[in-house]
């Protein structure tokens, strides 16, 4: 992951506290060969693969929103539930890969975006009617959102081989 050295205060601790939590999860799939991040391990449907391919896809939608595109926030229903698996073609390198970009692209605009500037969401159930979103509430959520995908790979991969994040 890109990590801008030059930045202080706030932006310096919002990428801090984003780096690090997806750190833990990319720490999850160390090691993994594609058939094991493709394994479900628990009665869920999640899979340490699918759950790299769905951080990288919210982080980037939550970013096209924070530039000003409202619009990016409706994406994605299509096929919910492959967004947590790996498909056939889909590699694990290839998904990290596509990931590290994502956040390339995150810790780039960090420097840039004005944190206070504020974007309407569009009506879906999970927001309320009429809500807006800052760029800040925007970090904050990707942060909250990838730690707790952190905590459901490392179950997934205990479950898998006993290994764990920390500890």
């Amino acid at each position: 992951m890109t990590e801008n050295k030059t930045l202080t205060g706030e932006r310096a601790d919002l990428l801090e506290s984003l780096v690090m939590q997806r750190g833990f999860l990319r720490h999850t799939v160390a090691g993994l060969t594609d058939e094991q991040a493709a394994l479900r391990t628990t009665a869920s449907e999640l899979c340490l693969g699918g759950l790299i391919k769905h951080v990288a896809d919210v982080e980037a939608r939550w970013m096209r929103f924070a530039l000003g595109d409202p619009e990016a926030m409706t994406g994605g229903e299509g096929d919910w539930a492959n967004q947590f698996r790996m498909l056939e073609g889909e590699t694990l390198a290839g998904l990290l890969d596509a990931y590290d970009k994502v956040a390339h692209t995150t810790d780039e605009l960090v420097a840039t975006l004005d944190l206070d500037a504020s974007y309407p969401l569009p009506p879906a159930p999970w927001f309320e009617p009429g809500a807006r979103r800052s760029v800040r509430r925007v970090l904050l959520h990707l942060i909250a959102e990838t730690s707790q995908h952190a905590g459901h790979a490392d179950i997934i991969r205990e479950s898998l081989d006993g290994s764990k994040t920390m500890g």
